[in-house]
């Protein structure tokens, strides 16, 4: 079993930095990959970041440059790093974390003002 808590969201000015911090309690099992996805409003949920249990990291394009996903030593908590935030960055931030199975966190709201 796997529970995700999320911190980090909030609003910011556009060009701004915020960061995201998401901690796993686990039981028994092993977490492989955790990341971040986003769903704007009437917008489908997309994958932001992720990264593996050996440190491979993937991004969206829109954020490629101005994102970063990191992981602790521990590999249960997950940070994602967001600067020069733009609009259409606003969006709720879920966290994600897959063993045999896909965990959820509740969501973080990120706005960025124009």
């Amino acid at each position: 079993q796997v529970q995700l808590v999320e911190s980090g969201g909030g609003l910011v000015q556009a060009g701004g930095s915020l960061r995201l911090s998401c901690a796993a309690s686990v039981s028994r099992v092993s977490i492989n990959s955790m990341g971040w996805y986003r769903q704007a409003p009437g917008k489908q949920r997309e994958l932001v970041a992720a990264i593996t249990s050996g440190g491979s990291t993937t991004y969206t394009d829109s954020v490629k440059g101005r994102f970063t996903i990191s992981r602790d030593n521990a590999k249960t908590t997950v940070y994602l790093e967001m600067n020069n935030l733009k609009a259409e960055d606003t969006a709720v931030y879920y966290c994600w974390a897959t063993t045999w199975y896909d965990y959820w966190g509740q969501g973080t709201q990120v706005t960025v003002s124009s």
